[in-house]
């Protein structure tokens, strides 16, 4: 693809232990998913959709410059008309935005200079934009859909971020029988549910404290299972990992209801920030029964994936 026509693809991800506990400095930890999204840039046309009538690609590309002027790199200012072509669902904690930023930035960058910069400098400048999106963001999200599969993350500070990229896969055993089944989006925001958690925080501190601890106990156990290929850790972690969730207020009822609906089948939590009034986004769900579970999501009409990982991360196309 020529540098008049620049798409760059990244990954959906799962946040398969540590959501809300990782913007309190606990671990999380991350998969990347093959559902995959393309943001293509090319030379403007007036016939075209302008990407200046986006707010949002209007942001990220002003991001973009001002990163070029302040290291002072060498660019060439001009209009551009951008295509998205995307398998990841909007708002339900699969990592939309964060693709949209990574992608994005990465094609932009090339727009801009003629050359692909490092997927380190990408991800610093999609967490810059993900802050506007979401007001306080982990970062989590836009690291996992940067660079691909599994890792462990923690934010100590602004200024400190612990990323270790996991030399290890899920075993087949485990995912295999892992499903992400859709509960509804949400009507809250990401930035919404993270502030209804801090809101939370402030009137019962020792409360989520202890909260966001067991989180973090979980996620290591989550870790150690995939590590060993233990079933039953697997299982045990997810499962306690929901019960925390839902005493922190982001689960739904609707939701709740679907996962004691699917009890029979296997067991499951929320992934990504929760609802609260209508669904809570993807659940993602270890099936005892593949087969059995199938035919009921089928029957049910519920959306459903099965869960496949990803390893590629950004890439230009």
């Amino acid at each position: 693809m020529d540098d008049k026509n620049i798409c760059f693809s990244t990954s959906a991800k799962v946040i398969l232990s540590g959501e809300h506990a990782v913007v309190y400095g606990r671990p999380a930890l991350v998969s990347a998913i093959n559902l995959r999204f393309n943001f293509t840039v090319t030379a403007f046309i007036r016939e075209g959709k302008d990407s200046f009538f986006d707010k949002n690609i209007l942001f990220i590309a002003h991001k973009v410059k001002q990163y070029l002027r302040d290291k002072k790199i060498n660019f060439t200012d001009k209009q551009f008309n951008f295509k998205i072509n995307s398998e990841i669902p909007i708002g339900q904690g699969l990592g939309s935005s964060a693709a949209l930023s990574v992608a994005a930035v990465a094609a932009l960058l090339r727009f801009y200079t003629g050359k692909d910069f490092d997927k380190e400098i990408v991800n610093n400048l999609a967490y810059q934009i993900e802050k506007y999106f979401h007001k306080n963001p982990s970062g989590v999200d836009n690291t996992a859909v940067c660079f691909g599969g599994l890792i462990y993350y923690r934010k100590e500070f602004e200024f400190l971020k612990n990323i270790s990229f996991l030399n290890f896969k899920i075993p087949k055993k485990i995912e295999e029988n892992l499903f992400l089944i859709d509960s509804g989006k949400p009507k809250e925001s990401t930035a919404q549910m993270v502030e209804m958690v801090k809101i939370m925080y402030n009137k019962k501190p020792l409360y989520v404290e202890s909260l966001l601890n067991n989180i973090e106990k979980n996620t290591k156990k989550m870790t150690l299972s995939i590590v060993k290929g233990d079933i039953n850790l697997f299982r045990e972690s997810l499962l306690d990992n929901e019960i925390c969730l839902e005493l922190l207020g982001v689960v739904s009822n609707k939701a709740k209801k679907i996962l004691k609906n699917l009890s029979q089948y296997g067991v499951g939590k929320i992934t990504g920030a929760g609802g609260r009034t209508h669904g809570a986004g993807f659940i993602l769900f270890f099936a005892d029964d593949k087969l059995k579970l199938e035919n009921y999501l089928k029957e049910q009409r519920i959306n459903f994936f099965k869960f496949f990982s990803d390893y590629e991360g950004l890439k230009k196309l």
